[in-house]
């Protein structure tokens, strides 16, 4: 998909035969947002003593699961991590590297 300039309205031209790939990426990236989001989170409120052993247990293995769904949607649509990782010009990456 590529967004093109033209006085005076934006026009974005879509390829037929990357659109399912292309929505993929945009779907997983703010997937991959929000999952790292809550990640930090759950390490916040742990650090903090606010979680019991029983919910760190749980988180751990819920974010573990989803960080798997995440690697087999990835290799279903043939995408990358650093696929995900948007660059917005001059505010960087979207994601943190690391």
């Amino acid at each position: 998909m590529t967004v093109t300039m033209e006085a005076p309205c934006r026009r974005i031209t879509a390829d037929p035969e990357t659109v399912e790939r292309d929505l993929s990426r945009l779907v997983l990236t703010i997937i991959e947002l929000v999952r790292q989001l809550v990640e930090r989170q759950c390490v916040r409120r742990m650090e903090e003593g606010s979680l019991t052993d029983e919910q760190i247990e749980t988180l751990g293995v819920t974010l573990m699961r989803l960080e798997e769904a995440m690697a087999d949607l990835c290799e279903r649509f043939d995408l990358t991590p650093e696929d995900l990782n948007l660059d917005l010009g001059p505010l960087g990456t979207l994601l943190p590297t690391t």
